[in-house]
């Protein structure tokens, strides 16, 4: 049996066992909670503190709800009037927070490899879950994108899954990768215009596509992903309605997936530049799927981390 996890920050060289039994656990505790409607008090007596420096809607909710639901305490941390904003260090920050004896720090940041330097900086038996960092990692996102998949097509060894959009600078794109590599899927189509891909070298075992007419064809489940303008540089791409034009997903290119094909998105969704409004709402699409199924994942992170 694989060992049971004290943080959470990639899901890169994660065992397949580990990402199972976080899935499994996450169904678990979705029963165990009659979905969201019943309180569980497993860790009570646990602090949890959010910890973003990012804007954030669906993960932040996700985890405060994640953890009361399971009986824990949260604190939400406001950077806008903390002491960070007057130039504190971050590893300040972090031990001044330790000192206040929190079990766990949920943390986004616009650096990757932030939640990494806090494991490696910790003084006290925190544990640290990363919930985003730069473009490098999300590992509850890819969690729950697994658990969507799985729900509706658990023949893994059979499928094939597209990944559509800004890739090179996506962390979900990289922790979706990870864990349905580890997971066994068939196949991983990247698609995306050639400044938005990441190098072949960075994931051989994918296949690469700049049509994403030729990458849909017989694909299981698409994974559309918005264009991450706050992390470009200098890329020059064609404007939103070109854009739409050659990587929107509409409902002609859903036509040439397979029959049932699921329709994702990690959100927040941009209609009408990667992803069509009736195509987003329609009935293969599974993103309020995944919005719910993000609680039940990072309440089995949680668990998995702090349970007594």
């Amino acid at each position: 049996m694989s060992p049971r996890l004290r943080h959470l920050t990639t899901l890169e060289h994660l065992p397949r066992e580990t990402i199972e039994r976080l899935l499994d656990r996450a169904e678990a505790l979705r029963d165990a909670c009659a979905h969201g409607t019943r309180k569980l008090d497993v860790l009570a007596g646990r602090t949890v503190l959010n910890l973003f420096f990012e804007p954030s809607t669906r993960t932040r909710t996700s985890f405060e709800l994640a953890a009361r639901r399971l009986g824990a305490d949260v604190i939400n941390f406001d950077i806008g009037f903390s002491s960070t904003s007057k130039g504190e260090e971050l590893f300040d920050t972090l031990h001044t927070l330790e000192a206040m004896h929190l079990d766990a720090i949920i943390v986004r940041h616009k650096h990757s490899g932030t939640p990494d330097e806090l494991v490696r900086h910790a003084m006290s038996g925190v544990s640290v879950i990363n919930a985003g960092d730069g473009n490098r990692a999300h590992p509850t996102q890819g969690l729950l994108d697994a658990l969507t998949i799985r729900q509706h097509r658990p023949d893994f060894d059979n499928l094939t899954v597209v990944i559509c959009g800004d890739i090179r600078h996506s962390r979900v794109a990289r922790s979706d990768i990870h864990a349905f590599s580890t997971l066994g899927i068939k196949q991983i189509r990247l698609c995306g215009p050639t400044p938005l891909m990441p190098t072949a070298e960075e994931f051989p075992h994918c296949r690469h596509y700049d049509d994403f007419d030729a990458a849909i064809d017989g694909a299981d489940a698409v994974i559309m992903l918005r264009l991450q303008k706050e992390r470009m540089a200098s890329i020059d791409l064609p404007d939103e309605a070109a854009y739409f034009a050659h990587y929107g997903l509409d409902q002609r290119r859903l036509a040439r997936a397979a029959k049932g094909c699921l329709v994702m998105h990690p959100g927040p969704i941009n209609r009408g530049i990667e992803i069509a409004p009736d195509v987003a709402d329609g009935a293969q699409s599974r993103i309020l799927e995944q919005v719910g199924n993000g609680v039940f994942v990072r309440m089995a992170v949680l668990n998995e981390v702090l349970a007594r």
